[in-house]
């Protein structure tokens, strides 16, 4: 047996390491939970040449979204600040393959972050001629996982969800909302999940996930990544509680509203962009006004923090 194997959790293709003791997990009443290709890391699969230097790649190299590890210190800050939590509840999924659980662990840790559990793929469960379909079929990987996740915690809990524009993570996040509060009939959810591809032994695993949960909707906030420049309005469709943001700047702001980061902690993460990511006041002003303009953040908001944004020159 692989060293990997000997510490996870393994149903079908989604694999779980959990980090935290399970006491802890079910205490948490936020939980944060990372989609962590091209939402949290800048991973780049779409080509051969690609996915190799990602395998290959040591810890030290692998690249950030930029603002996502100030984004998560700040996070983890704001937790001890206020007093809700001595760490961040925080858990990462991917569909890189378990066999890097490691690097990603290194990574992460590099960044100061100390998730609660990552979620792999195993796609060498996936190499047998009725499932080669699955290599790049993610819908019913990711609800299974998050499916997972959901029996971890307690009854109440709170999820806030980052993804991104290129695998529908949005579409995902609200499924999953979906079927955590019992939206939709068996018949109409196997419909759905059919749809999506989701078929046999995992659509099956799915339903007996949903029996074990409590009738609750977890999901407060879904926020995507446009990596692929995905027009913002196209997200209207899924409610003012899913938010699509350009750069980790807007997500800080939209979460200092929420109160869930302080004026420090937003201005920490616009002085990692400029700083190290060469962000200029124009994109930042530019970010701020998208999010006014499409009503994402109020006056009451923008009152708060912009005299800070400005006296710290983040902004004209």
């Amino acid at each position: 047996m692989s060293d990997w194997q000997e510490r996870a959790e393994i149903d079908e293709d989604v694999v779980f390491f959990q980090y935290a003791d399970s006491e802890k997990e079910k205490q948490a009443n936020d939980v944060y939970v990372w989609d962590l290709d091209k939402t949290y890391l800048d991973t780049k699969f779409e080509t051969f040449k690609g996915l190799v230097r990602t395998i290959f790649e040591k810890a030290f190299q692998k690249k950030n979204i930029p603002g996502t590890a100030a984004l998560v210190r700040g996070l983890q800050e704001n937790c001890r600040l206020t007093g809700t939590s001595t760490d961040l509840p925080l858990y990462f999924i991917t569909a890189s393959p378990p066999q890097m659980e490691k690097k990603i662990l290194e990574k992460l840790e590099l960044d100061h972050a100390r998730p609660y559990g990552v979620f792999c793929k195993d796609n060498l469960q996936n190499l047998r001629p009725r499932r080669m379909w699955r290599l790049t079929q993610q819908v019913g990987y990711k609800v299974q996982a998050l499916l997972q996740m959901r029996l971890r915690l307690k009854g109440e809990v709170r999820q806030i969800l980052w993804g991104d524009d290129s695998e529908s993570d949005a579409v995902i996040y609200s499924l999953y909302s979906d079927i955590c509060a019992r939206r939709m009939s068996k018949p109409e959810l196997e419909a759905v999940l059919t749809n999506f591809r989701v078929v046999g032994t995992q659509m099956k695993k799915i339903f007996e996930l949903q029996e074990q949960l409590p009738i609750h909707d977890p999901v407060e906030k879904i926020y995507i990544n446009l990596e692929e420049d995905t027009d913002p309005e196209y997200y209207q469709k899924f409610g003012r509680r899913t938010v699509p943001t350009t750069s980790t700047f807007q997500t800080a702001v939209d979460l200092f509203q929420d109160g869930r980061l302080q004026i420090d902690q937003v201005l920490s993460v616009a002085e990692d962009l400029m700083t190290n990511f060469e962000f200029t006041t124009d994109e930042l002003e530019r970010g701020l006004n998208s999010l006014v303009r499409r009503e994402v953040i109020g006056a009451p908001c923008i009152e708060l923090i912009l005299p800070e944004l400005k006296s710290s020159g983040m902004i004209h």
